[in-house]
């Protein structure tokens, strides 16, 4: 197959776009650094470094849509906000707009989005059918996932990925908790008890690649491992692997000083389970918490 993806450069991004190549698909990245690309995948992908790019006669079968700047990278000033709007919604929008103007359409749209549609939620369990709770992240899932939809007017299949949290080796959340970890300085955020819906990458990918595959797979799906777990036992688990103490909680207070709106990420609560991909049959490699994180610790690094 010929597939275009946005965002093929990050974490999830380059991960997914060698397993294509391992599939000998076509894959074609757009992206603004055609270098960065070039020196993860060498000769094995084409680049593309603006929709300018792309015209009428392209033809792909599948585009992927991750594109989209980094949720933890900065507080959530008004200014960051309208980073995060454009880097989603607006690139999305573009999108859609290159997909009508091409004369053969792609017969898939796969389109990120994240499980910070639901907002905080406490204990409740999350379907895709869960009602969501109104905030910024909300608002930025719901926006991003609507843009994408706009494509299935022009006879396009769409599935959007709700992506918890993703662990992987070499990126993600685990790139920034293992050095505190190991120095025996890790601890739980706040009481703890707000609930973390992770997934391993590699099940991530095999839900992408299933999409592709599956004709009848279409809508939301959330991309979480189906185990979810609280902050304390993410953090218990996480030492344990590492055989480290984990004794310096992290208090509310300090969070919401240093973050501000944006420690919604870290001490919000959202019990989320994969529902629509169990009914489809799916199989996680990765179901469970310390399965995954010990089979990622002994994973060499691949970037």
């Amino acid at each position: 197959m010929k597939i275009l993806i946005t965002g093929g450069t990050g974490f999830i991004g380059s991960a997914l776009t060698r397993s294509l190549v391992a599939q000998a698909h076509q894959v074609t990245v757009l992206t603004r650094s055609p270098a960065k690309a070039a020196g993860i995948f060498g000769d094995t992908v084409k680049t593309l470094s603006g929709f300018e790019q792309l015209s009428a006669a392209d033809h792909y079968d599948v585009v992927i849509n991750l594109a989209g700047a980094p949720i933890f990278a900065a507080c959530w000033t008004p200014s960051r906000k309208q980073v995060l709007l454009d880097s989603r919604i607006g690139l999305t929008d573009m999108l859609v707009k290159s997909l009508a103007l091409m004369t053969i359409k792609p017969s898939l749209l796969i389109s990120g989005s994240a499980i910070g549609f639901y907002g905080d939620q406490g204990d409740a369990v999350l379907t895709e059918q869960a009602i969501a709770r109104d905030d910024f992240a909300h608002r930025l899932c719901r926006d991003w996932e609507n843009s994408a939809l706009q494509a299935e007017q022009y006879g396009i299949r769409v599935c959007l990925i709700r992506t918890g949290l993703v662990l992987g080796q070499g990126g993600g959340i685990l790139q920034n908790m293992l050095l505190p970890f190991r120095l025996g300085l890790g601890g739980r955020l706040g009481q703890g008890r707000q609930w973390m819906s992770w997934i391993h990458r590699q099940d991530w990918l095999a839900i992408a690649h299933v999409m592709i595959a599956d004709n009848s797979m279409r809508g939301a799906y959330n991309a979480t491992a189906p185990a979810p777990v609280t902050n304390a036992e993410f953090t218990q688990t996480l030492a344990a692997c590492l055989k480290r103490p984990a004794m310096l909680p992290v208090p509310a207070r300090v969070l919401k000083w240093a973050l501000g709106e944006m420690s919604e990420l870290v001490l919000g609560s959202q019990r989320v389970v994969p529902q629509r991909l169990i009914e489809q049959g799916f199989t996680f490699a990765y179901p469970e918490l310390k399965p995954a994180l010990t089979q990622i610790l002994s994973e060499p690094v691949v970037r």
